[in-house]
């Protein structure tokens, strides 16, 4: 009877241990088999974590998803004082003559810089695009040289732009990875919220005539918590979709390449991004909050400077899962004199026994080097 239990015991163990092996697999690529697309990825936007993936590195046609870079050049001219918002621009023949999607530009007319861009970003406006190229870099081909510059700055490895709207050209070609780290920095802007929450909005020509635009990224209205996104399809490229969302204190991005419908990028989308809200979470390792007791003495005066962190550190886990971490502060003793911002020393964030970050650490003031009078004082203060 007992080596009979001892059977099924050993049974059940490996069981166990069979399901625990498929869990963890499955946490680490759950849509690798997702039909219906080629390529996808999941990432966690602060830490740049991936939390799933299916052919995220391979080469392929993003069709209008090209167009996140042309909103990104654009509004980081516009962050630069480059450009301003109400700068208006002649929009050429051969921008307005763009085929596909587009807002219907008339040539030789005056546009907004504000309205060219929110047309892009709301609309998928290939006119727009090509309109900004011009104005921004002189040419679409001096523009698109910028493109492939500032995604070589990202490190987008498995990009090559040939025009800002993605129209089908040979050469053109990205990746599922990629494109989920440029989203991830387009995201940043304010204004580029603002507009990608557009949902229904009319386009008005300086002659007074009124285009219809309607938000190409269904999930902007569809999906809860939903922050932005780029839909883009050709016959070439089929159905693509980055998408960002934001639950609690976690944003997500998720993009799909190659799916066989629209409805499918969408699904496949929201699919990832379900995923990643049920299983993981953020947790906020070192912040402020960890030097709110910790303070340097200013040498010859009494007086001491608060401090602040460069940044926090987040966390990507599964849910529930418990970190072991701790905090290994490099500051001095004591300073002659500091300014504000200035770098006083640093944390390392040891995981699991190995430094996972280093973050500077700040004076949250100025304090000068003392003087005769300050000595004076603290003498007379003891």
């Amino acid at each position: 009877m007992k080596k009979k239990l001892s059977i099924i015991t050993a049974i059940a163990l490996m069981f166990v241990t069979l399901c625990l092996a498929f869990v963890n697999t499955y946490s680490v690529n759950v849509f690798a088999a997702e039909p219906g697309c080629k390529a996808n990825v999941l990432i966690e936007r602060s830490s740049g974590k991936v939390l799933s993936e299916n052919n995220s590195h391979a080469h392929l046609p993003i069709a209008s998803v090209t167009k996140l870079m042309t909103v990104l050049l654009t509004l980081e001219k516009i962050d630069a004082g480059e450009l301003n918002l109400a700068d208006k621009i002649t929009v050429s023949s051969n921008a307005s003559g763009m085929g596909g999607s587009q807002i219907f530009l008339d040539a030789n007319n005056d546009y907004s810089i504000e309205s060219l861009l929110k047309s892009v970003v709301v609309a998928s406006a290939n006119d727009s695009s090509v309109a900004l190229a011009e104005h921004i870099a002189g040419s679409e081909n001096n523009f698109v040289r910028l493109m492939n510059e500032r995604a070589a700055e990202l490190n987008m490895t498995d990009t090559n732009y040939v025009n800002c709207t993605g129209l089908p050209q040979a050469e053109g070609y990205s990746c599922a990875y990629d494109q989920a780290i440029l989203l991830n920095k387009v995201l940043g802007y304010e204004l580029y919220h603002k507009y990608s929450s557009i949902w229904l909005e009319d386009f008005v020509h300086p002659s007074g005539r009124i285009t219809q635009m309607t938000n190409t990224n269904k999930l902007s209205r569809f999906y809860e918590g939903c922050i932005g996104g780029k839909t883009g399809s050709t016959n070439e490229a089929k159905y693509c979709l980055a998408v960002g969302a934001k639950r609690n204190d976690m944003e997500l991005i998720s993009v799909v390449l190659g799916a066989d419908s629209s409805q499918n990028r969408f699904k496949i989308a929201s699919d990832l991004l379900n995923y990643g809200f049920d299983n993981f979470e953020t947790k906020t390792i070192f912040s402020n909050a960890d030097l709110v007791n910790k303070t340097i003495k200013i040498k010859g005066m009494d007086r001491q400077t608060h401090l602040k962190a460069e940044r926090n550190f987040n966390l990507v886990t599964n849910k529930n899962a418990e970190v072991d971490f701790s905090l290994n502060f490099n500051l001095p003793n004591m300073l002659n004199k500091v300014s504000e911002n200035e770098i006083v020393g640093n944390v390392e964030i040891v995981i699991d026994g190995v430094v996972a970050d280093t973050i500077n650490i700040l004076s949250s003031e100025t304090h000068n080097e003392a003087n005769l009078l300050d000595y004076i004082k603290e003498i007379v203060n003891n």
